[in-house]
């Protein structure tokens, strides 16, 4: 027979929300901190023509797929 389940506390709402408000905080950080790079020409992990400031396809040991 179906048992209804146990309502959540609001102590481990509380925690729950902010763990995924946390994950979005650190991702936006991480995409403003390489945009950023890019803008200053100190980007490490994309290449791109300098003189040009356009951006390259990334590359991952294959050509165009």
């Amino acid at each position: 027979m179906a048992v209804p389940k146990k309502r959540t506390s609001l102590s481990k709402k509380r925690i729950r929300k902010n763990i995924w408000k946390k994950k979005g905080y650190w991702a936006a950080r991480k995409a403003f901190s390489l945009a950023k790079s890019l803008s200053t020409g100190n980007s490490k992990s994309f290449l791109y023509d300098k003189k040009t400031k356009k951006k390259k396809e990334p590359s991952f040991g294959f050509g165009r797929i």
